[in-house]
């Protein structure tokens, strides 16, 4: 059972935004101040990412770990209605990993930045994370994934290739 009213929880909902975000928003004005050009939510490509670096065709997509279920602390599985709610969860991961698929099979790289990975960082840090990005749009490798606190998850390929060496 819900604590508000239908109205007023479809008021707290439609107050969530899937564009403009706060991470968003401090990434592209990081990105822009070290002058890298983009478009945003450019629809010629799978899943409109954030940010497509068009001549570099480099692509970001940025994840708010609750809609996107991550395996961090700022997710947790809502207790009641929790059926809808895994639905609706593992269906974005599903999308989410169809749109990556997508995107590496036209020859784009791409990056995903975590909302773990920019909230409630110190200004160091997100230096730090933010010139992770800039190299790695100008020089980086096909998949690049930042995660909090501010850690770089292996790239798929890197992944694929220590599955490789660990057979026998």
């Amino acid at each position: 059972m819900d604590i508000v009213d239908s109205v007023t929880r479809s008021r707290m909902m439609s107050g969530i935004r899937g564009r403009d975000t706060k991470i968003e928003l401090i990434v592209r004005k990081a990105l822009h101040a070290r002058g890298l050009r983009y478009r945003l939510h450019n629809r010629s490509l799978p899943g409109r990412p954030d940010i497509a670096f068009i001549t570099a065709k480099a692509a970001v997509l940025m994840h708010g770990c609750f809609w996107h279920g991550h395996d961090c602390s700022f997710f947790r599985l809502p207790a009641s209605n929790t059926e809808f709610w895994r639905e609706k969860i593992n269906a974005n991961r599903v999308r989410d990993s169809k749109t990556l698929d997508a995107l590496h099979a036209l020859g784009w790289r791409t990056a995903t930045i975590w909302e773990c990975a920019i909230r409630g960082r110190p200004v160091e840090e997100l230096a730090g994370l933010l010139d992770c990005v800039e190299n790695w749009v100008r020089v980086g490798t096909e998949h690049l994934e930042l995660r909090g606190p501010v850690g770089i998850a292996p790239s798929r390929a890197e992944v694929k290739h220590a599955q490789q060496e660990k057979k026998p």
